[in-house]
Protein backbone atom coordinates (compact mmCIF):
# COMPACT_ATOMS: atom_id res chain seq x y z
CA UNK A 1 0.00 0.00 0.00
CA UNK A 2 1.67 3.53 -0.73
CA UNK A 3 2.78 5.38 2.05
CA UNK A 4 1.14 2.99 4.61
CA UNK A 5 3.67 4.48 7.13
CA UNK A 6 2.82 7.72 7.21
CA UNK A 7 -0.53 7.26 7.10
CA UNK A 8 -0.55 4.67 9.95
CA UNK A 9 1.46 7.83 11.83
CA UNK A 10 -1.80 9.88 10.70
CA UNK A 11 -4.38 7.96 12.08
CA UNK A 12 -2.08 7.30 15.30
CA UNK A 13 -1.64 10.98 15.95
CA UNK A 14 -5.23 11.79 15.38
CA UNK A 15 -6.57 8.80 17.59
CA UNK A 16 -4.49 9.93 20.80
CA UNK A 17 -5.48 13.32 20.49
CA UNK A 18 -9.40 13.12 19.95
CA UNK A 19 -8.70 10.95 23.38
CA UNK A 20 -6.90 13.97 25.02
CA UNK A 21 -9.28 16.82 23.79
CA UNK A 22 -12.17 14.87 24.58
CA UNK A 23 -11.12 13.82 28.01
CA UNK A 24 -12.04 17.39 29.02
CA UNK A 25 -15.72 16.60 30.40
CA UNK A 26 -13.92 13.52 32.12
CA UNK A 27 -11.13 15.60 34.02
CA UNK A 28 -13.74 18.52 34.90
CA UNK A 29 -15.95 15.85 36.64
CA UNK A 30 -12.45 14.57 38.49
CA UNK A 31 -11.02 17.94 39.27
CA UNK A 32 -14.25 19.23 41.24
CA UNK A 33 -13.73 15.65 43.16
CA UNK A 34 -9.68 16.04 43.69
CA UNK A 35 -9.10 19.59 44.57
CA UNK A 36 -12.52 20.83 45.51
CA UNK A 37 -12.70 23.48 42.34
CA UNK A 38 -16.38 24.72 41.38
CA UNK A 39 -18.09 24.38 38.35
CA UNK A 40 -17.28 27.79 37.14
CA UNK A 41 -13.56 27.25 37.94
CA UNK A 42 -13.07 23.75 36.34
CA UNK A 43 -15.18 24.81 32.94
CA UNK A 44 -11.86 26.98 32.28
CA UNK A 45 -10.20 23.80 31.27
CA UNK A 46 -12.28 24.26 27.97
CA UNK A 47 -10.51 27.82 27.70
CA UNK A 48 -6.91 26.63 28.26
CA UNK A 49 -7.46 23.77 25.55
CA UNK A 50 -9.79 25.51 22.92
CA UNK A 51 -8.29 29.27 23.38
CA UNK A 52 -4.54 27.17 22.67
CA UNK A 53 -5.85 25.70 19.50
CA UNK A 54 -7.31 28.45 18.32
CA UNK A 55 -4.52 31.09 19.16
CA UNK A 56 -1.49 28.78 17.38
CA UNK A 57 -4.02 28.21 14.34
CA UNK A 58 -4.20 31.92 14.10
CA UNK A 59 -0.27 32.84 14.35
CA UNK A 60 0.99 29.49 12.52
CA UNK A 61 -1.37 28.62 9.82
CA UNK A 62 0.78 30.83 7.47
CA UNK A 63 4.20 29.74 8.53
CA UNK A 64 2.89 25.30 8.40
CA UNK A 65 4.99 24.96 5.74
CA UNK A 66 7.92 27.07 6.46
CA UNK A 67 8.18 24.79 9.58
CA UNK A 68 7.02 21.97 7.65
CA UNK A 69 4.49 19.17 8.49
CA UNK A 70 6.47 16.23 10.02
CA UNK A 71 8.12 18.94 12.00
CA UNK A 72 5.56 20.25 13.31
CA UNK A 73 3.58 17.30 13.82
CA UNK A 74 7.11 15.38 15.57
CA UNK A 75 7.18 18.74 17.61
CA UNK A 76 3.43 18.44 18.84
CA UNK A 77 3.91 14.83 20.02
CA UNK A 78 7.20 15.25 21.66
CA UNK A 79 5.79 17.75 23.91
CA UNK A 80 2.66 16.65 24.73
CA UNK A 81 3.96 13.00 25.22
CA UNK A 82 6.22 15.11 28.15
CA UNK A 83 3.56 16.94 29.82
CA UNK A 84 1.81 13.33 29.71
CA UNK A 85 4.59 11.80 31.90
CA UNK A 86 4.61 14.84 33.90
CA UNK A 87 0.97 14.61 34.60
CA UNK A 88 1.13 11.63 37.32
CA UNK A 89 4.19 12.76 39.45
CA UNK A 90 2.50 16.51 40.21
CA UNK A 91 -1.11 15.69 40.58
CA UNK A 92 -2.92 19.13 40.63
CA UNK A 93 -5.50 21.53 39.23
CA UNK A 94 -2.39 23.34 37.33
CA UNK A 95 -1.03 20.64 35.68
CA UNK A 96 -4.28 19.84 34.30
CA UNK A 97 -4.28 23.23 32.51
CA UNK A 98 -0.86 22.62 31.47
CA UNK A 99 -2.26 19.85 29.86
CA UNK A 100 -5.04 20.85 27.93
CA UNK A 101 -3.10 23.84 26.96
CA UNK A 102 -0.17 21.87 25.41
CA UNK A 103 -2.93 18.99 23.71
CA UNK A 104 -4.61 22.06 22.46
CA UNK A 105 -1.61 23.84 20.82
CA UNK A 106 -0.47 20.36 19.46
CA UNK A 107 -3.82 19.74 17.54
CA UNK A 108 -3.27 23.25 16.06
CA UNK A 109 -0.22 22.09 14.32
CA UNK A 110 -1.46 17.96 13.99
CA UNK A 111 -4.37 19.16 12.33
CA UNK A 112 -3.19 21.74 10.07
CA UNK A 113 -0.23 19.34 9.11
CA UNK A 114 -2.49 16.08 8.78
CA UNK A 115 -4.60 18.15 6.50
CA UNK A 116 -1.24 19.19 3.96
CA UNK A 117 -0.04 15.65 4.30
CA UNK A 118 -3.23 14.28 2.87
CA UNK A 119 -2.95 16.45 -0.02
CA UNK A 120 0.95 15.19 -0.92
CA UNK A 121 -0.14 11.50 -0.33
CA UNK A 122 -3.16 10.79 -2.42
CA UNK A 123 -3.19 11.36 -5.97
CA UNK A 124 -6.56 12.35 -6.82
CA UNK A 125 -9.99 13.31 -5.23
CA UNK A 126 -12.12 10.21 -4.40
CA UNK A 127 -8.22 8.98 -2.42
CA UNK A 128 -8.07 12.18 -0.85
CA UNK A 129 -11.82 12.50 0.04
CA UNK A 130 -11.39 8.53 1.49
CA UNK A 131 -7.98 9.07 3.44
CA UNK A 132 -10.34 12.69 5.41
CA UNK A 133 -12.66 9.94 5.70
CA UNK A 134 -10.92 8.04 7.38
CA UNK A 135 -8.80 9.76 9.55
CA UNK A 136 -11.70 11.67 10.84
CA UNK A 137 -13.62 8.18 11.57
CA UNK A 138 -10.40 6.75 13.33
CA UNK A 139 -10.71 10.43 15.84
CA UNK A 140 -14.07 9.34 16.68
CA UNK A 141 -12.92 5.87 17.54
CA UNK A 142 -10.38 7.96 19.79
CA UNK A 143 -13.44 9.79 21.35
CA UNK A 144 -15.33 6.99 22.34
CA UNK A 145 -12.02 5.03 23.45
CA UNK A 146 -11.09 7.53 25.75
CA UNK A 147 -14.22 7.37 28.01
CA UNK A 148 -13.76 3.95 28.91
CA UNK A 149 -10.01 4.50 28.82
CA UNK A 150 -10.43 7.06 31.79
CA UNK A 151 -13.15 5.17 33.21
CA UNK A 152 -10.72 2.01 33.87
CA UNK A 153 -8.67 4.35 35.95
CA UNK A 154 -11.29 6.03 37.66
CA UNK A 155 -12.05 4.94 41.35
CA UNK A 156 -15.54 4.65 42.41
CA UNK A 157 -14.95 3.64 45.88
CA UNK A 158 -12.88 7.29 46.73
CA UNK A 159 -13.70 9.41 44.07
CA UNK A 160 -10.88 12.05 45.71
CA UNK A 161 -8.25 9.60 44.67
CA UNK A 162 -5.91 11.16 41.87
CA UNK A 163 -5.01 7.45 41.07
CA UNK A 164 -6.83 8.19 37.82
CA UNK A 165 -3.88 10.26 36.85
CA UNK A 166 -1.87 7.78 36.01
CA UNK A 167 -4.08 6.99 32.54
CA UNK A 168 -1.22 9.49 31.23
CA UNK A 169 1.32 6.99 31.44
CA UNK A 170 -0.83 4.98 28.81
CA UNK A 171 -1.61 8.31 26.66
CA UNK A 172 2.03 9.71 27.13
CA UNK A 173 3.27 6.02 25.83
CA UNK A 174 1.09 5.90 22.85
CA UNK A 175 2.29 9.43 21.99
CA UNK A 176 5.14 8.83 21.86
CA UNK A 177 4.56 5.68 19.67
CA UNK A 178 3.61 7.93 17.51
CA UNK A 179 6.48 10.53 17.84
CA UNK A 180 8.79 7.39 16.81
CA UNK A 181 6.60 6.02 14.20
CA UNK A 182 6.44 9.34 12.01
CA UNK A 183 10.23 9.90 12.82
CA UNK A 184 11.05 7.06 10.81
CA UNK A 185 8.05 7.04 7.66
CA UNK A 186 9.28 8.96 4.72
CA UNK A 187 7.14 11.79 3.55
CA UNK A 188 8.43 14.36 0.72
CA UNK A 189 6.90 17.45 1.26
CA UNK A 190 8.79 19.48 -1.57
CA UNK A 191 5.29 20.50 -3.12
CA UNK A 192 3.91 22.34 -0.25
CA UNK A 193 7.07 24.72 0.27
CA UNK A 194 6.83 27.94 0.01
CA UNK A 195 7.64 30.16 -2.97
CA UNK A 196 7.10 33.92 -1.51
CA UNK A 197 9.29 35.11 1.43
CA UNK A 198 6.57 37.31 2.37
CA UNK A 199 3.50 34.79 1.84
CA UNK A 200 3.05 34.46 5.65
CA UNK A 201 1.69 38.03 6.27
CA UNK A 202 0.08 38.22 3.17
CA UNK A 203 -1.85 34.86 4.06
CA UNK A 204 -2.94 36.53 7.60
CA UNK A 205 -4.16 39.54 5.98
CA UNK A 206 -6.67 37.51 3.20
CA UNK A 207 -7.50 35.71 5.89
CA UNK A 208 -9.22 38.77 7.74
CA UNK A 209 -10.61 40.07 4.33
CA UNK A 210 -12.65 37.20 3.70
CA UNK A 211 -14.34 38.05 7.16
CA UNK A 212 -15.99 40.77 4.70
CA UNK A 213 -17.63 38.31 2.31
CA UNK A 214 -21.11 38.20 3.64
CA UNK A 215 -21.61 34.04 3.44
CA UNK A 216 -18.04 33.84 5.60
CA UNK A 217 -19.69 36.30 8.00
CA UNK A 218 -23.07 33.87 8.26
CA UNK A 219 -20.77 30.70 8.20
CA UNK A 220 -18.87 31.88 11.17
CA UNK A 221 -21.69 32.58 13.14
CA UNK A 222 -23.51 29.29 12.35
CA UNK A 223 -19.99 27.39 13.15
CA UNK A 224 -19.47 29.62 16.42
CA UNK A 225 -22.77 28.44 17.94
CA UNK A 226 -23.07 24.78 16.68
CA UNK A 227 -19.68 23.86 18.07
CA UNK A 228 -20.53 26.23 21.36
CA UNK A 229 -23.90 23.57 21.54
CA UNK A 230 -21.52 20.61 21.31
CA UNK A 231 -18.74 21.16 23.44
CA UNK A 232 -21.03 22.74 26.54
CA UNK A 233 -23.20 19.21 26.61
CA UNK A 234 -20.32 16.52 25.93
CA UNK A 235 -18.01 18.59 28.29
CA UNK A 236 -20.26 18.56 31.13
CA UNK A 237 -22.13 15.54 30.13
CA UNK A 238 -19.98 13.20 32.84
CA UNK A 239 -20.80 15.87 35.42
CA UNK A 240 -24.47 16.06 34.66
CA UNK A 241 -24.40 12.05 35.06
CA UNK A 242 -22.57 12.66 38.02
CA UNK A 243 -24.09 15.46 39.76
CA UNK A 244 -27.95 15.17 38.48
CA UNK A 245 -28.25 11.60 37.87
CA UNK A 246 -26.51 10.19 40.69
CA UNK A 247 -24.49 7.87 38.87
CA UNK A 248 -20.99 6.49 39.80
CA UNK A 249 -18.22 8.32 38.50
CA UNK A 250 -17.00 5.73 36.36
CA UNK A 251 -20.68 4.70 35.24
CA UNK A 252 -20.87 8.68 34.52
CA UNK A 253 -18.10 8.69 32.28
CA UNK A 254 -18.88 5.56 30.58
CA UNK A 255 -22.33 6.75 30.01
CA UNK A 256 -20.96 10.24 28.29
CA UNK A 257 -19.86 7.78 25.69
CA UNK A 258 -23.03 7.60 24.03
CA UNK A 259 -22.82 11.16 22.52
CA UNK A 260 -19.79 10.57 21.05
CA UNK A 261 -21.62 7.24 19.65
CA UNK A 262 -24.32 8.95 18.40
CA UNK A 263 -22.37 11.67 17.08
CA UNK A 264 -20.58 8.98 14.69
CA UNK A 265 -23.57 7.16 13.18
CA UNK A 266 -25.67 10.29 12.58
CA UNK A 267 -22.78 11.46 10.48
CA UNK A 268 -22.37 8.15 9.02
CA UNK A 269 -26.01 8.39 8.15
CA UNK A 270 -26.44 12.05 6.67
CA UNK A 271 -23.57 11.35 4.70
CA UNK A 272 -26.13 8.60 2.83
CA UNK A 273 -29.01 10.91 3.14
CA UNK A 274 -28.09 14.04 1.98
CA UNK A 275 -26.75 12.34 -1.13
CA UNK A 276 -30.88 12.40 -1.93
CA UNK A 277 -32.41 15.39 0.03
CA UNK A 278 -31.62 18.64 -0.03
CA UNK A 279 -28.97 20.12 2.70
CA UNK A 280 -31.39 22.38 4.31
CA UNK A 281 -33.93 20.44 4.93
CA UNK A 282 -32.33 18.20 6.63
CA UNK A 283 -30.20 20.50 9.19
CA UNK A 284 -33.36 22.24 10.03
CA UNK A 285 -35.04 18.83 11.07
CA UNK A 286 -32.12 17.58 12.61
CA UNK A 287 -32.25 21.03 14.34
CA UNK A 288 -35.60 20.80 15.38
CA UNK A 289 -34.95 17.04 16.43
CA UNK A 290 -32.36 18.03 18.91
CA UNK A 291 -34.85 20.89 20.21
CA UNK A 292 -37.82 18.45 20.55
CA UNK A 293 -35.22 16.07 22.65
CA UNK A 294 -34.16 18.77 25.01
CA UNK A 295 -37.77 19.42 26.11
CA UNK A 296 -38.34 15.82 26.37
CA UNK A 297 -35.11 13.98 28.35
CA UNK A 298 -34.41 17.05 30.69
CA UNK A 299 -37.69 16.25 32.47
CA UNK A 300 -37.34 12.61 32.68
CA UNK A 301 -34.28 13.59 35.06
CA UNK A 302 -35.97 15.13 37.48
CA UNK A 303 -35.95 12.92 41.31
CA UNK A 304 -33.84 10.63 39.41
CA UNK A 305 -31.13 9.07 41.62
CA UNK A 306 -28.80 6.57 39.89
CA UNK A 307 -26.42 5.93 43.04
CA UNK A 308 -26.64 2.40 43.51
CA UNK A 309 -26.61 1.90 39.42
CA UNK A 310 -23.92 -1.15 39.32
CA UNK A 311 -23.75 -1.20 34.96
CA UNK A 312 -25.66 0.11 32.19
CA UNK A 313 -28.56 -2.18 33.05
CA UNK A 314 -29.79 -0.48 35.60
CA UNK A 315 -28.78 2.92 34.84
CA UNK A 316 -31.58 5.23 34.67
CA UNK A 317 -33.50 6.28 31.26
CA UNK A 318 -32.32 9.82 31.03
CA UNK A 319 -29.03 8.72 30.90
CA UNK A 320 -29.23 7.20 27.11
CA UNK A 321 -31.63 9.82 25.96
CA UNK A 322 -30.31 13.09 26.28
CA UNK A 323 -26.87 11.88 24.63
CA UNK A 324 -28.67 11.15 21.61
CA UNK A 325 -29.17 14.74 20.98
CA UNK A 326 -25.53 14.17 19.52
CA UNK A 327 -27.08 11.97 16.45
CA UNK A 328 -29.23 14.99 15.23
CA UNK A 329 -26.47 17.66 15.94
CA UNK A 330 -23.83 15.58 13.76
CA UNK A 331 -24.39 16.61 10.34
CA UNK A 332 -24.20 20.07 10.75
CA UNK A 333 -20.87 21.06 11.02
CA UNK A 334 -19.63 18.77 8.12
CA UNK A 335 -22.34 19.93 6.09
CA UNK A 336 -21.58 23.39 6.46
CA UNK A 337 -17.93 23.39 6.68
CA UNK A 338 -18.22 21.59 3.28
CA UNK A 339 -20.47 24.21 2.18
CA UNK A 340 -18.58 27.07 2.61
CA UNK A 341 -15.10 25.20 1.01
CA UNK A 342 -16.93 24.38 -2.22
CA UNK A 343 -18.26 27.96 -2.12
CA UNK A 344 -15.47 29.88 -2.58
CA UNK A 345 -12.46 30.09 -4.90
CA UNK A 346 -9.66 27.26 -4.47
CA UNK A 347 -6.99 29.57 -3.25
CA UNK A 348 -8.92 30.69 -0.44
CA UNK A 349 -9.83 27.64 0.88
CA UNK A 350 -6.18 27.02 2.98
CA UNK A 351 -7.09 30.13 4.50
CA UNK A 352 -10.70 29.62 4.97
CA UNK A 353 -9.86 26.12 6.46
CA UNK A 354 -8.00 28.13 9.23
CA UNK A 355 -10.81 30.21 10.45
CA UNK A 356 -12.86 27.39 10.61
CA UNK A 357 -10.21 25.90 13.32
CA UNK A 358 -10.16 29.63 15.48
CA UNK A 359 -14.18 29.94 15.17
CA UNK A 360 -14.71 26.48 16.39
CA UNK A 361 -12.32 26.76 19.29
CA UNK A 362 -13.46 30.12 20.72
CA UNK A 363 -17.05 28.41 20.24
CA UNK A 364 -16.33 25.25 22.11
CA UNK A 365 -14.75 27.58 24.95
CA UNK A 366 -17.62 29.80 25.12
CA UNK A 367 -20.01 27.12 25.46
CA UNK A 368 -18.14 25.13 28.26
CA UNK A 369 -17.18 28.66 30.67
CA UNK A 370 -20.92 29.45 30.12
CA UNK A 371 -22.69 25.87 31.08
CA UNK A 372 -20.52 25.45 33.46
CA UNK A 373 -21.30 29.32 35.72
CA UNK A 374 -25.19 27.94 34.64
CA UNK A 375 -24.71 24.43 36.22
CA UNK A 376 -22.72 25.89 39.24
CA UNK A 377 -25.01 28.71 39.97
CA UNK A 378 -28.71 27.00 38.81
CA UNK A 379 -27.87 23.24 38.24
CA UNK A 380 -27.69 20.73 35.57
CA UNK A 381 -30.98 20.93 34.34
CA UNK A 382 -30.88 24.66 33.56
CA UNK A 383 -27.37 24.30 31.80
CA UNK A 384 -28.81 21.45 29.60
CA UNK A 385 -32.11 23.81 28.77
CA UNK A 386 -29.57 27.08 27.75
CA UNK A 387 -28.90 24.93 24.74
CA UNK A 388 -31.58 25.70 23.02
CA UNK A 389 -30.51 29.39 22.46
CA UNK A 390 -28.13 28.62 20.57
CA UNK A 391 -29.78 26.05 18.54
CA UNK A 392 -32.22 28.85 17.48
CA UNK A 393 -29.40 31.05 16.30
CA UNK A 394 -27.99 28.15 14.38
CA UNK A 395 -31.60 27.66 12.77
CA UNK A 396 -31.87 31.27 12.15
CA UNK A 397 -28.06 31.43 10.66
CA UNK A 398 -28.66 28.40 8.37
CA UNK A 399 -31.93 30.29 6.77
CA UNK A 400 -29.44 33.35 5.83
CA UNK A 401 -26.52 30.98 5.06
CA UNK A 402 -28.45 28.69 2.23
CA UNK A 403 -29.67 32.70 1.09
CA UNK A 404 -25.85 33.60 0.87
CA UNK A 405 -24.68 30.47 -0.43
CA UNK A 406 -27.49 30.69 -3.36
CA UNK A 407 -26.13 34.17 -4.01
CA UNK A 408 -22.61 33.21 -4.02
CA UNK A 409 -23.38 30.22 -6.41
CA UNK A 410 -25.31 32.47 -9.02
Amino acid sequence: MRHWQIKASLFLNYFVFAILLNSVGTVILQVQNNFGVSEGSASVLEAFKDLSVAAVSFLLSSFITRIGYKRSMLISLGFVAAVCFMIPLVPSFWATKLLFAAAGSGFALIKMSVFGTIGLITKDEKEHISLMNFVEAVFMTGVLSGYFIFSAFADDTNPSSTDWMNVYWLLGGITLAAFFLLLTAPLDESQAKPVEKEAGLQDITAMFRLLAIPLVLVFILCAFFYVLIEQSIMSWLPTFNSKVLQLPTTLSIQMASIMAGGTALGRALAGLVMKRLNWYVVLNGCLLLAAALVFTAIPLSAGVNGAMATGWGDAPLAAFIFPMIGFFLAPIYPAINSLILSGLPKQQQGLMSGLIIVFSALGGTTGSIITGHIFGRFGGEKAFYFSLFPITIVLVGLYFFRKQYRGQAS
